[in-house]
C-alpha cells in the first residue's frame, strides 16, 4: 500500500515538474485546459467564418436554384464521394494516432499521423483533378468564363455521333430542360462556381494548415517531445483536424447534391 502511495506521488511530482510545463501554469492539467479553450475558441471563429459562406450559398442558391443545380451536375459525384471517404478515413486515423499518444505508443503515434498526411495529400490531389478540369471547360469566374462551352464540346460530340446539328446535340446531351436563357446560365453559374472556388479553396488552404501542423508534431512526436502526462499538441492538431473533414461533410451534399436526377 505504501509503495503503491509512494508511486502516485512521484507519478504526480513528474507531471508537476514536466519540461513542457510553461512557467505561467501551476500544472499540467492546467495547461492543457487553457489549451483546450483557446483552441474551442478558435474553432468557434472559424465556424462563423465559413457558417457566413454557407448562409451566402444557401440564399443565393434559394434565387437561382436552376442554375444552380445546372452547375452542381459539371461535378463529378464520383471524385467528390472518393473525397468525402478519404476525409472520413483521415478522421479514424488521426483519432488512432491521438489515442496512441495518450497511451505513449510513440511508433504508432508517428505512423497514424504519417498516414493521416498522406489521406489529406490525396485528398488535396483529387482537388487539383477537379480544378483542372474546371479550368479546361472555363467554369473558372473570370472574364474567360463560358458556360456555354462544355455544352458546346457535347453537343458538338453528340451531332457527330448521331447526325444532329450541335445546337441539338448539345441540348441532348445535358438530359434536362432548362428555362433560363444563356444569358442568364452565363451570370448565375459563374455565381455558383464563385462560391464553389471560394469554399472548396479555403477549405483545401485548411488542409495544407493541418498538414503542415502534423509535419511539426509528428517531428516532435519522433524526438520523444511527449509521454502520457503530454500530449496535448497532438490533441489540439486532432481537433482541427476533425473540423476541417466536418467542414467537408457539409460542404460536398450542399455543392454537388444540389439536385440531381442522372
Amino acid at each position: 500500500m505504501s509503495n503503491a502511495v509512494a508511486h502516485a506521488g512521484h507519478h504526480d511530482a513528474h507531471a508537476a515538474h514536466h519540461p513542457a510545463l510553461q512557467h505561467h501554469f501551476d500544472t499540467m492539467p492546467q495547461q492543457k485546459e487553457a489549451a483546450v479553450l483557446g483552441m474551442w475558441l478558435f474553432l468557434l471563429t472559424e465556424i462563423l467564418f465559413f457558417g457566413g459562406l454557407f448562409v451566402a450559398y444557401m440564399i443565393y442558391r434559394i434565387w437561382y436554384f436552376e442554375a444552380f443545380a445546372e452547375a452542381s451536375r459539371r461535378l463529378s459525384i464520383f471524385w467528390g464521394g472518393l473525397n468525402t471517404a478519404v476525409l472520413l478515413g483521415s478522421s479514424l486515423t488521426m483519432a488512432l494516432g491521438v489515442r496512441c499518444a495518450q497511451t505513449n505508443n510513440r511508433k504508432w503515434t508517428v505512423n497514424w499521423l504519417i498516414i493521416t498526411m498522406i489521406l489529406g495529400s490525396v485528398f488535396l490531389g483529387v482537388k487539383v483533378i477537379e480544378y483542372r478540369d474546371k479550368f479546361a471547360n472555363y467554369e473558372v469566374p473570370g472574364p474567360s468564363f463560358n458556360w456555354l462551352y462544355h455544352e458546346q464540346h457535347e453537343g458538338a460530340a453528340a451531332a457527330g455521333e448521331h447526325g444532329a446539328t450541335p445546337a441539338e446535340g448539345g441540348a441532348e446531351a445535358s438530359g434536362h430542360a432548362v428555362k433560363m436563357t444563356a444569358d442568364q446560365l452565363q451570370r448565375t453559374t459563374q455565381i455558383y462556381f464563385s462560391l464553389y472556388f471560394t469554399m472548396t479553396g479555403l477549405h483545401a488552404l485548411h488542409m495544407i494548415i493541418g498538414i503542415g501542423l502534423m509535419l511539426v508534431i509528428t517531428w516532435m512526436s519522433m524526438k520523444g517531445k511527449f509521454d502520457e502526462h503530454y500530449y496535448t499538441p497532438v490533441e489540439m492538431a486532432g481537433l482541427y483536424w476533425h473540423f476541417v473533414d466536418i467542414v467537408w461533410i457539409f460542404l460536398f451534399p450542399l455543392l454537388y447534391l444540389v439536385e440531381r436526377h442522372t
